[in-house]
């Protein structure tokens, strides 16, 4: 089968993180046998074809080069609210519809767009595709009516629609009218080759840019509150962004600068090493479209403390053994935190949970659903 990928974010050189989980999907398909090729957007005037992984990487041009800026950092919704952001945004949907009618003229068997805006705007009707929603996406539609307008032709011309966490298929079928079944939620392919087991003996672990939706001052609040009572954790912080300064000056007046390393952001293939050393992962963001990190911990066995209101996290945390679920306090996470060190059987009950996750976001078992759905949408 030949497949098109429609997205915003598809790396542009090896080890970079963007979409990268996108270029593992394709590598699983690739090696099912599948054809892919990509559709992305130029990157501030690099455009072109280039390849990656041996995968073919169309990415098309739709502005100038200086405001070509809206893919790949993360910003596309702020930058959309500016009017040459806007025009930019609009310039690129019809740039992907061009390229995705070329691609269908050529032979393409499905199109898959991921993210409804702007890769879903560009799904022509009458056409085999598939829409996977990964987060940032759906997170628009609870907020804005226009997003909601924009959005309900998309879901519901999409032949299968897909999610990445129950919380989002939630809040797709409210937001738009489209159901997405529990056997269409499926989060993105990690590949665990080689990935080592937790020796449990460095602290603790946050791994988040650092914006306030990831809520890392609370992570930072309750190593304060451990350590007044009487039990002092190391932090390591891995991530940057906008938040780092006031987080370095929370983590100095609350007393725990010698016990919070901030370590920046690290390549991607240094995560496993860095959780292996881990002994507890501190994830208390907020509304996540599924939260990899914590996934990553549990795979290599790590117990999570995540809050109630994590979104996509409550698919990955369980209430007691290999994590905690709750209320977004300082004082609630530490004692999750207590509550897990307490138990003899966490780093047992974590790696059990882990296997069970390895197994599901194992490429080929990724790659084998969504080629079910591929067909689906050929109607075969």
């Amino acid at each position: 089968m030949r497949v098109v990928f429609v997205t915003h974010n598809y790396p542009r050189w090896p080890g970079d993180l963007s979409g990268a989980f996108l270029a593992t999907l394709a590598g699983g398909l690739m090696a099912r046998g599948h054809e892919v090729r990509v559709i992305a957007p130029s990157d501030a005037g690099k455009g072109g074809e280039d390849e990656q992984a041996g995968v073919p990487v169309q990415r098309v041009r739709y502005a100038v080069s200086a405001r070509e800026t809206l893919a790949y950092s993360g910003r596309m919704q702020e930058a959309a609210r500016t009017p040459g952001g806007l025009v930019a945004l609009v310039d690129l949907w019809r740039a992907f519809r061009r390229a995705v009618r070329r691609e269908l003229r050529e032979g393409a068997d499905v199109v898959h767009a991921h993210w409804w805006i702007p890769a879903g705007l560009a799904l022509p009707p009458n056409a085999p595709t598939i829409l996977t929603s990964h987060g940032t996406d759906a997170a628009l539609l609870p907020r804005s009516a226009v997003a909601r307008i924009l959005a309900r032709p998309v879901y519901r011309r999409a032949r299968v629609v897909t999610a990445v966490s129950k919380e989002l298929s939630g809040w797709i079928q409210t937001s738009t009218g489209r159901h997405i079944p529990k056997e269409y939620v499926q989060p993105m392919p990690v590949d665990t080759t080689g990935w080592p087991w937790t020796e449990g003996d460095g602290g603790a672990i946050t791994i988040a840019r650092l914006v306030p939706q990831k809520r890392v001052h609370l992570a930072l609040e309750a190593i304060a509150a451990l350590k007044d009572l009487g039990y002092p954790m190391g932090l390591t912080v891995v991530g940057d962004g906008p938040e780092r300064p006031a987080l370095e000056a929370l983590a100095s007046r609350r007393g725990v600068a010698d016990l919070v390393h901030f370590a920046g952001r690290i390549p991607p293939e240094q995560i496993p090493a860095a959780l292996a050393r881990a002994e507890i992962m501190l994830l208390p963001a907020q509304g996540e479209g599924f939260g990899l990190a914590a996934a990553e911990a549990l795979m290599v066995g790590v117990p999570v403390v995540g809050c109630w209101d994590g979104g996509g996290l409550l698919d990955l945390i369980p209430e007691r053994g290999a994590g905690r679920l709750t209320l977004p306090f300082a004082d609630a996470i530490a004692d999750g935190v207590l509550g897990i060190l307490g138990d003899s059987n966490r780093f047992a009950l974590a790696r059990s949970a882990g296997e069970v996750w390895r197994a599901r976001l194992a490429p080929d078992h990724v790659a084998a659903r969504y080629e079910g759905w591929y067909r689906e949408a050929r109607g075969e």
